[in-house]
């Protein structure tokens, strides 16, 4: 990113450094807790602080960030509860999403989905649990992006960034990929057949799993972490 000029926003600038840090923080650069150093951050991305002050009042907003008095800002992290209650709200907003993308799917969107379907195979046969974990992001996206749902998408993918980080260990965790991934290619053959009433209740079958699961994982992992 090049350096800002005075005011650190011109061009868009603002723009791109609250997308910078958003990404840096829902990649796992970041850590649950890790404060956010302002010097730090004005160098990392190129710009001044006030643009990265700005940027963090923005992920604040999101639920990326939380601003401590007198302590500056650090990485919001999730609770459990609040991670199930994230997967509640999806479970209804991913429902809706993949109904509507089982009645607008193209046959290049079916192609789309099967060639994931088939590549979420291989990485389970493989032992490719990162290959895994970043196939079932791109499942996910593509029936959001397929549905045509602008406004869910949007909700869906601040709640997603909040809870990236368990979804990310969730998919680790030993045992899960053999139950996730009938219930991710049940959601495919479901959007793919046309069919919104089982496109529908498969992913809201999928991600009621994915609440009975989370505390096991949470037990798994007793230090505190963020996110699904």
């Amino acid at each position: 990113m090049t350096a800002a000029g005075p005011d650190g926003v011109g061009g868009g600038r603002s723009t791109r450094v609250v997308d910078a840090i958003r990404d840096a923080i829902t990649s796992g650069d970041f850590a649950p807790n890790q404060r956010m150093v302002e010097a730090e951050l004005s160098e990392r991305f190129g710009v001044n602080r006030a643009s990265v002050r700005d940027a963090l009042l923005e992920l604040a907003s999101e639920g990326l960030v939380e601003r401590i008095p007198n302590r500056g800002a650090r990485v919001r992290e999730v609770s459990l509860d609040e991670a199930v209650e994230i997967t509640e709200i999806r479970m209804a907003l991913e429902g809706l999403c993949a109904a509507k993308a089982a009645e607008r799917a193209t046959e290049e969107d079916r192609a789309a989905l099967r060639e994931i379907g088939a590549r979420m195979r291989e990485a389970v046969a493989g032992g490719d649990m990162f290959g895994y974990s970043d196939l079932n992001k791109r499942m996910h996206e593509l029936i959001m992006a397929v549905s045509g749902q602008t406004t869910a998408r949007t909700v869906l993918a601040r709640l997603r960034g909040q809870n990236v980080r368990r979804q990310f260990r969730l998919a680790m965790h030993p045992g899960r990929p053999a139950v996730s991934l009938p219930e991710h290619l049940e959601i495919v053959d479901a959007v793919c057949a046309g069919d919104p009433v089982a496109a529908e209740a498969a992913m809201r079958k999928h991600l009621r799993s994915v609440i009975d699961a989370l505390p096991e994982v949470e037990k798994s992992h007793p230090r505190r972490f963020d996110a699904l």
